[in-house]
């Protein structure tokens, strides 16, 4: 006999958890599904440890910009504790518990969907009367060149215990530009290889600082260079496409990620193993017929972001909730497209939401971009005595709202919330002219920003 519920997820990260929440508040049965730990990449090697890692340099060197504050130095062995600790130890137990007690029955092993609304885990046949939901999340990719000589992905880079001598960093992205900033902090010494520039996704300035940060923390940052071989015998040694070589003691892998649907059983219901799943703004697989089939969370590829997952969750675990009643869901997805919030912990901090200027033009919005130098508020000049960062408001022209928002520069990822708040509510600029800073705070940014477009 199987064991049935009204839904059920696969994959107990942020995501699958809040879906079983949400499902449960809604009066229906969940059973949840992991076959590593519950709490997900994000709990023990992503965002958690990661930010433990980069949070100590960036205290250091917040105080170390300040005169009269002097001696600020990093303790390896206490930064890798406190990681630990943020880490859990990479132990489950409280994850579980949590997932007990929001009314989830747990599962351990890997789930494999089997058919219409039925999934296989270990020795256990489940069915769902309403909805299978898909949170496995992705994996790191390894490019071809570094296929044969072990190297690091994000899980090792932000689980490691030792501080390798020597690090080479392939990939400009958030995992590269924020471990490279990590582990130079650390203590190793690291060469960051971008094939690219760094951060490309965001508006130029902000790379450029990162860039310009991580090399004056002793960061080798080439821009450029791509990997086109790699040997190990101890050390690795790498060809680049510049015709040098590196050795370095690890190299780290961070180029992208792939879809964890290799081995869940897609092809059961009609779709490609290893695919990234397409849905609705309610989460809803469009590919697959009868409707119960739902993806939340990194793997619809919409917005790959613990936070944007859980939001994708919340929205998912209410849709389900909501049919089963015969209703058609009240709240949709309205911010994975439009209004995705993003930190990047390096030294100097990126913050964004929303659009870039070239999305929002590339969606045919009528736009004009606003820029401020933030050390120029006399709060950031407070925060560091030689505080350097910048910010570009990108403006709907027809609507006098705000499309997108990118802050470059120490401290800033405590600002972005009230940029995505002004991009999601849609908030008049005449309104927000309203909403005055608190002075001398580096808020009263907004207030250069409103002036400067002309308020």
């Amino acid at each position: 006999m199987a064991d049935v519920y009204d839904v059920i997820v696969i994959g107990a990260g942020p995501t699958g958890e809040n879906v079983a929440k949400r499902a449960v508040r809604g009066g229906l049965t969940a059973a949840v599904v992991e076959s590593e730990l519950a709490g997900g990449e994000c709990s023990y090697w992503a965002c958690m440890p990661s930010k433990a890692l980069l949070r100590p340099a960036a205290a250091v060197s917040e105080a170390n910009h300040v005169k009269g504050a002097v001696g600020a130095r990093l303790e390896v062995s206490g930064v890798l504790a406190r990681r630990d600790k943020f880490a859990h130890y990479w132990k489950d137990d409280g994850q579980v518990e949590w997932l007990k007690n929001a009314g989830a029955d747990f599962f351990r092993g890997a789930g494999r969907i089997s058919g219409e609304r039925a999934v296989k885990v270990a020795d256990a046949e489940l069915r769902a009367r309403q909805a299978v939901v898909v949170a496995v999340g992705t994996r790191a990719v390894v490019p071809p060149p570094l296929a044969g000589v072990k190297p690091w992905t994000s899980r090792e880079a932000t689980s490691a215990h030792e501080v390798p001598e020597s690090l080479a960093v392939v990939g400009g992205g958030v995992v590269g530009c924020e471990m490279a900033a990590a582990w130079s902090a650390l203590g190793s010494r690291v060469t960051l290889l971008p094939r690219g520039g760094l951060l490309e996704r965001l508006p130029g300035f902000a790379g450029d600082l990162v860039a310009k940060g991580l090399a004056d923390s002793g960061v080798d940052v080439r821009l450029g260079v791509g990997v086109t071989g790699a040997t190990r015998n101890g050390s690795v040694t790498l060809t680049l496409d510049d015709g040098t070589t590196l050795e370095a003691a690890e190299v780290l892998a961070a180029t992208g990620r792939a879809p964890r649907t290799d081995d869940i059983g897609l092809e059961s219901v009609g779709l490609a193993p290893g695919s990234w799943l397409d849905v609705d703004d309610t989460m809803r697989v469009t590919a697959v017929d009868g409707g119960w089939l739902y993806a939340s969370g990194d793997v619809n590829r919409l917005a790959l972001l613990t936070h944007m997952g859980k939001y994708q969750g919340r929205i998912c675990g209410d849709a389900i909730a909501a049919r089963a009643k015969g209703k058609e869901p009240e709240v949709r997805d309205r911010s994975s497209k439009t209004c995705i919030p993003q930190v990047i912990f390096t030294l100097p901090e990126v913050a964004a939401v929303g659009l870039t200027r070239e999305q929002a033009e590339a969606a045919g919005h009528a736009v004009r971009v606003v820029e401020y130098e933030i050390g120029d508020v006399a709060g950031a000049r407070l925060f560091a005595d030689d505080y350097t960062g910048h910010a570009q408001m990108v403006v709907n022209e027809q609507t006098k709202t705000i499309l997108g928002m990118t802050l470059a520069g120490p401290g800033v990822g405590e600002m972005i919330h009230a940029a995505t708040i002004a991009v999601a509510g849609q908030v008049p600029l005449d309104s927000l002219w309203h909403a005055v800073p608190s002075y001398p705070t580096m808020s009263e940014l907004w207030l250069r920003l409103l002036e400067t477009y002309g308020l």
